[in-house]
This record gives structure tokens, C-alpha cells and sequence, in this order.
């Protein structure tokens, strides 16, 4: 037993260790108001790309909140459109809108508040396009778009969560720092993200996860670790993956 203790206290002191040397920096020492969301070349130009994209990104939250995980959302433009489309939920907005789920122009890779987006996701080609119908008739059902718990959820990462289980052609992998990702609300059970695999979750709490792109999840009082045997990777609260392919 204490070996298993060992196990997991020691990955979390280090994940802590090294989420505070890089991110202490960069959230204590900008305005979040006034810093950067410019495009960091990610998405491609609407204008030349006639085809179907969808994309999905993640980058660390504003302020504290950065030190502990991040915000993630999902973009996407229709075949011959000029502009991307952005769906995410947002806390803020709740407060003055009464309703947390954004949808916006805003550039599909725009910094969130300073901080450097994660290209997660992708797809493109006709195809597309009726995947873009059913990421659409999802966000459109979202059940919490009223509520909104930095933790364990409903958050913006529990919004992601639950439009990708429209799109398993996507195969995305939210990360271990998407914390909410495994609030399902009264429901104990469903399908991964991802789609190749399925999770038992109590309240985003405690849970269980495993599936071929995420391989295996602990879920404790919020806090992911895991190994992803695929990539050689492990999944640890704070500092997120680390391994070859990360």
C-alpha cells in the first residue's frame, strides 16, 4: 500500500512543482484582461481552404484556475464558408447572459488570455460537413448550459466532452488538466470522447476510464492520472502528459 501511495504523491509534488515554474510567470505577470488572443497559425485560412474543418483545442485557463488545468473548445467551418464558427462554454458569460455556451467568429486558434492553444483534434473534407451537422444538433441539446462549477463541473470541459461523443471520427483525447471532462451528471456510465472506449463517473468525483486512445483513467476528487500504453505516455494532474508523443 504505501508503495502505491508513493506511486501516486510523488508524480502529483512534481506535477505541482513544475506547473508552478511555468505558468507562475506567465499568469501572475500579465493583465488576463488586456492579454494576447491572437491566432497562433493553427487553423487554416478560411479563405483558402474551401473544405470542411473541424478542429478541437485546449489551452491552460485564465489566472489560477491556469495553474490547475485548462479550457478547451471546439471550432469548425462548413465547406465554401468564409469564417469558423467557435463553441465553447464560458463562466463568465453566465453571470451576464444566463446562459454559459458561447458561440462566436472569434479565430479558431486565438491564445486563451495569454496562453498558447493545443491543436488536439482535426478533420477536413466533405465529409465533414455532416459531421459539423451532428457536433451542431449536440451542442444545441447540451444539458447544463445554465450551470457552470470550475470544479468538478459542469464546465467547458464537460461541454467538450459531451459534443465529442457526437464525433468519434474524431478520436480526441482531452487531456488529463480538462478537468470536468468526466462529470456526466446523474448518469454513471458512457461512452469516452473519444468514442473507443467507455468511463463510469460519480459526479465528476471519482471514476474510472479506459479506452484505446485514452488507455486507462483514475479519476480522483477530480484529478486524472492514467497511462496511455499507445503513446508510451503517462497522465498526471497539473502538468498533464508526459512521454514520447507528448
Amino acid at each position: 500500500m504505501k508503495k502505491w501511495l508513493l506511486l501516486l504523491l510523488v508524480p502529483t509534488y512534481t506535477a505541482c512543482s513544475a506547473s508552478w515554474l511555468n505558468f507562475s510567470g506567465q499568469v501572475r505577470g500579465s493583465d488576463w484582461r488586456t492579454a494576447s488572443q491572437e491566432p497562433a497559425g493553427l487553423a487554416p485560412d478560411p479563405a483558402a481552404t474551401p473544405e470542411a474543418v473541424v478542429q478541437v483545442y485546449a489551452a491552460r485557463a485564465v489566472r489560477w484556475r491556469g495553474y490547475f488545468g485548462v479550457h478547451t473548445w471546439i471550432a469548425l467551418k462548413r465547406s465554401n464558408a468564409d469564417a469558423f464558427t467557435v463553441h465553447e462554454v464560458n463562466g463568465h458569460r453566465l453571470r451576464r447572459t444566463g446562459t454559459a455556451l458561447v458561440t462566436s467568429n472569434r479565430p479558431p486558434d486565438g491564445h486563451w488570455y495569454g496562453n498558447r492553444p493545443e491543436l488536439l483534434a482535426e478533420k477536413r473534407g466533405p465529409e465533414v460537413d455532416e459531421l459539423i451537422d451532428r457536433i451542431e444538433a449536440a451542442v444545441a441539446t447540451y444539458p447544463y448550459s445554465g450551470t457552470y462549477r470550475v470544479w468538478p463541473g459542469p464546465n467547458s470541459n464537460t461541454f467538450t466532452a459531451f459534443v465529442l461523443r457526437a464525433a468519434p471520427e474524431l478520436r480526441t483525447d482531452l487531456p488529463p488538466t480538462a478537468i470536468g471532462k468526466d462529470y456526466l451528471g446523474v448518469t454513471p456510465l458512457a461512452r469516452l470522447p473519444s468514442g473507443t472506449g467507455a468511463q463510469v463517473s460519480l459526479l465528476g468525483v471519482v471514476g474510472v476510464a479506459a479506452g484505446l486512445e485514452e488507455g486507462l483513467e483514475v479519476n480522483l476528487l477530480g484529478l486524472t492520472f492514467g497511462i496511455d500504453p499507445a503513446d508510451f505516455a503517462l497522465k498526471l494532474p497539473l502538468i498533464g502528459r508526459i512521454g514520447p508523443g507528448s
